[in-house]
């Protein structure tokens, strides 16, 4: 397989269809707070936001599925072994639609288990439960289509990943503005949306790579014990890694919980910009990770180095502008997404806090695409667990400073994450050669 040229165009190449298909993931969010958010039910808008939370929780405790399929196929890419690259994507899908299944069979237990630990309020809760019941539906393709998304990033077929994530937020803004506003669905509509559309997705996904899935006839490969051993062994790191920010993120949406549905609906209008920032940005960061996987592979700290200053400088850059631009769009923004007065003030005063989130949290989210592309699934997991656990303490210390505290903590957690990951940067440096292999 040719390698992937390190240059700042090739790097941007790359990287567009990332970002224009990653955009595309929090408009559905937006389509999704607008669809509910226009019809004046503040609870109902709550429920949206809490109830994905949870699913995000859930769903996102196997986002290794995309993550470590990534660097392991750009790895495989960059030692030139097709035939592994192929078995990889298999593998990945097989395990997504076993999890998945598992998800929709132990659904009764995990649904109420997860509104016990999560306080919405009865309101809140009455709108959240249907939603996530929906949402389960589409479990299976959810997980297939991560292994997919990961295997064509590893391979840096960004073009194809996007015309597969815009094939299901299409799906998803449709169906979620039929069942809303012509059934009046609902926060259940919302959900039911966006499970036909992850079905739809694994559909197309499918006849993307079935070309590929003629590793199905190497079943020695395919079920190899070393690499089905390498395969969950890495997967195991970027799991417990994953399931750790998720439980940040899931602190951060019940603390505006506990100070109301008004707080915390303002807060899931807020986390819509944040989302589209980090989403952005990731198309950067998911360069990153093929670009620094195919480094690996082929053994070059050179290549290494450079994929992550170019890479690294894009994610700057665009982290600048991003603050200027909420700061100038912001208030525009939430009048267009709400129309409940005490929303729309409450975000709006917390509207500063946003603007610096795309300086702060870009550290952490470049250096989480090195570390993925590497497959450091242990430094990862270490970093995760440790900004977590401080995130926390410092949500608690916080606490006087009532919503003002919740946004301080969150730009500390992108600090604490990135601090802890640059700590493992100099032995992932060292473990490659210092030149290019001949």
């Amino acid at each position: 397989m040719a390698a992937l040229p390190l240059t700042r165009r090739s790097i941007l190449a790359q990287a567009w269809p990332i970002m224009v298909g990653q955009m595309t993931v929090p408009l559905v969010g937006l389509v999704d707070t607008a669809v509910i958010g226009r019809t004046g039910d503040a609870a109902a808008l709550a429920g949206v936001a809490l109830g994905t939370t949870i699913v995000n929780f859930i769903f996102w405790s196997f986002g290794f599925l995309r993550m470590g399929m990534t660097g392991m196929t750009a790895q495989a890419a960059g030692a030139g072994d097709t035939a592994e690259t192929d078995a990889l994507l298999v593998r990945g899908l097989a395990v997504g639609l076993g999890f998945g299944a598992l998800l929709v069979m132990l659904q009764l237990l995990l649904i109420p288990l997860a509104f016990q630990l999560l306080a919405g309020g009865a309101d809140v809760d009455a709108s959240a439960k249907p939603y996530v019941a929906a949402r389960f539906l589409g479990a299976p393709a959810s997980l297939a289509v991560f292994a997919i998304n990961g295997w064509l990033l590893g391979l840096g077929r960004t073009r194809a990943a996007l015309a597969l994530q815009i094939v299901m937020n299409l799906v998803n803004v449709g169906l979620d503005v039929l069942f809303v506003w012509h059934f009046h669905w609902g926060a259940r509509g919302v959900g039911l949306g966006t499970a036909c559309a992850e079905w739809t997705a694994l559909a197309v996904g499918l006849v993307m790579v079935a070309p590929h899935l003629r590793a199905l006839r190497d079943r020695a490969r395919l079920f190899d014990a070393a690499r089905m051993r390498r395969l969950f062994a890495v997967n195991a790191d970027i799991m417990i890694r994953t399931v750790a920010l998720l439980l940040l993120f899931a602190w951060f949406t019940n603390a505006g919980a506990r100070l109301g549905a008004t707080t915390l609906a303002a807060q899931q209008v807020l986390m819509q910009a944040v989302g589209i920032v980090a989403f952005v940005l990731d198309g950067f960061a998911f360069t990153a990770e093929s670009r620094v996987g195919h480094a690996v592979g082929a053994n070059s700290r050179a290549d290494l180095r450079r994929a992550v200053r170019l890479t690294g400088e894009f994610c700057l850059a665009t982290a600048l502008l991003f603050c200027v631009v909420i700061a100038l769009a912001g208030r525009s923004g939430i009048d267009l997404l709400v129309t409940d007065a005490a929303v729309r003030e409450r975000a709006e005063a917390l509207l500063p806090f946003v603007v610096l989130v795309p300086l702060v949290g870009t550290p952490a989210w470049l250096l989480d695409g090195v570390f993925i592309g590497a497959t450091g699934g242990r430094a990862l997991r270490n970093a995760a667990i440790l900004s977590t656990a401080l995130y926390v303490a410092t949500d608690l210390a916080l606490r006087p400073l009532g919503a003002a505290g919740i946004w301080l903590g969150l730009l500390a957690s992108y600090v604490y994450r990135a601090l802890a990951l640059g700590w493992h940067w100099p032995r992932l440096l060292s473990g490659l050669a210092p030149w290019d292999p001949a």
